[in-house]
């Protein structure tokens, strides 16, 4: 039995790493495909499938929806490579194509990714003549491992990758109202859960995922809940200063001055050094208000076709003024509980003055002591 615990979190630990690893090389693509996204949107710019139809905003809107269509691909060859080194590079990303071809979306370019990285790591093990070792990285394993994964996904799992991401994206686009507020309410705490963590990539990578499905609710979640725990957080300081309570250091209060604009742009790791000297009140604070930012977003329908880039894709939004109600709702909700729960600070502790009366050493006289 302890064999398998440990054998298991053996590889929730690999799956978990090797996941992390790709979506750390896909975030610039989704950065930069979501903001040439919205450059175009904002000057009317669509997507269009000739060059005669081309201008500026329409050239923007089209190369970032072409980007976002590498996602499968992206994640797919760089789990590849992080299971398999170089040579599991182009199986993966060909295992990518297959998803998109499929229409499996992101699931399929995941499980894609997994089956081509194992495949060329156990085809990199196997012994080969001397005059063949040159060719296994460039020519063997690349060519063997993709045909085995076409095989597999082609023939084996194709069906089923389908019929998964058809029967979830007619689930989520088949919620009412109510459910809609309840699963916002979720994917906006879970998103948010470690600020930026290894926790809350996860669920953005579906949010991502089902961006590229044409299901864009959870992605306006995903941009909003992000700038919670930084507005959150800088509300706090000042609902705290109107009651004359300080509950914040002098250099807790200097990151809330960087947080605040990482926070507009859409990064939520400034908070960091904040929560971590509170964690107990601050993570519960700002998962509330998270959460109430979700709800209230995927609850009246806003969207966004834009993966990130913080404030400034809000008026590229199907409904801004839904997505400033949300965003500043959470951040309210944050800000008011951590005011009144955080305990307040004595102007020394403010100063982070150590106290004299502690740890105070006294001269000891040893004189008189006899070794002997």
């Amino acid at each position: 039995m302890n064999t398998f615990v440990t054998g298991a979190k053996k590889a929730g630990s690999a799956v978990k790493k090797h996941l992390l690893t790709s979506i750390s090389y896909m975030l610039p693509l989704v950065v930069a495909s979501g903001l040439l996204i919205a450059i175009g949107n904002l000057m009317g710019g669509k997507q269009v499938t000739s060059l005669a139809q081309m201008n500026f905003p329409n050239s923007m809107t089209t190369l970032g929806v072409l980007g976002m269509g590498l996602l499968p691909s992206f994640i797919a060859g760089y789990i590849g490579y992080s299971i398999a080194d170089r040579p599991g590079i182009a199986p993966g990303f060909l295992s990518g194509q297959i998803a998109s071809f499929l229409g499996a979306g992101f699931l399929g370019g995941i499980i894609g990714g997994f089956i081509a990285g194992y495949i060329a790591l156990g085809i990199r093990k196997i012994k080969v003549p001397k005059w063949a070792n040159g060719l296994m990285p460039m020519l063997i394993v690349p060519t063997v491992t993709a045909i085995f994964t076409a095989l597999i996904m082609f023939f084996l799992l194709g069906r089923p990758l389908t019929a998964a991401t058809t029967a979830l994206n007619h689930f989520i686009t088949g919620l009412d109202r109510s459910q809609r507020a309840l699963y916002g309410f979720l994917i906006g705490w879970m998103g948010c859960a470690d600020f930026g963590g290894a926790i809350s990539k996860i669920p953005n990578l579906i949010c991502d995922g089902l961006l590229l499905d044409g299901i864009k609710g959870p992605e306006g979640i995903k941009v909003l809940a992000a700038m919670v725990p930084p507005f959150g957080i800088t509300l706090s300081y000042f609902f705290a200063k109107l009651f004359h309570k300080n509950i914040y250091t002098k250099r807790e209060i200097e990151n809330i001055e960087v947080a605040f604009p990482m926070g507009c742009c859409m990064i939520t790791e400034g908070v960091i050094p904040i929560a971590m000297n509170d964690l107990l009140r601050t993570l519960p604070c700002t998962w509330i208000g998270c959460g109430i930012t979700g709800m209230i977003s995927y609850g009246w329908g806003n969207e966004s076709s834009v993966p990130s880039g913080g404030i400034f894709v809000i008026p590229a939004m199907s409904k801004p003024m839904i997505a400033v109600i949300a965003l500043v709702a959470g951040s309210l909700v944050t800000g008011i509980l951590l005011a009144i729960i955080k305990k307040p600070l004595t102007n020394e502790e403010v100063n982070e003055i150590p106290d004299e009366n502690q740890d105070n050493e006294k001269d000891v006289d040893l004189s008189g002591v006899n070794l002997q």
